[in-house]
């Protein structure tokens, strides 16, 4: 067989970055998946008996509330990758850097 060109497995930088995105993203689904599922649907009933702002906490979930924590959840996901790039680039740098010198 012949050898593909330009295929490059992931080095353990590589690995340990991912692992940590598809962390925070399953965090951060899960969140989601509660507030949005189980807020609006799921315990609709017990939060119907709760008023928030005047009416019941499952209908404003269900209408405002999950839909605030899914831009914060964007919003988190945007920081935090932020800064997880700029440790992963920090340390490719650092690499190259001790390579060179």
């Amino acid at each position: 067989m012949e050898k593909q060109e330009g295929y490059k497995t992931l080095d353990e930088k590589q690995k340990r970055y991912w692992k940590k995105n598809l962390r925070l993203i399953s965090g951060l689904l899960a969140v989601w998946a509660l507030v949005g599922f189980g807020g609006g649907i799921l315990f609709a009933e017990p939060l119907s008996n709760v008023q928030f702002f005047g009416i019941s906490l499952s209908f404003w979930i269900a209408q405002q509330g999950a839909i605030l924590v899914f831009i914060s959840l964007i919003l988190i996901y945007a920081i935090r990758m932020d800064k997880l790039d700029k440790e992963y680039l920090d340390q490719v740098k650092n690499e190259k850097q001790s390579n060179v010198g």
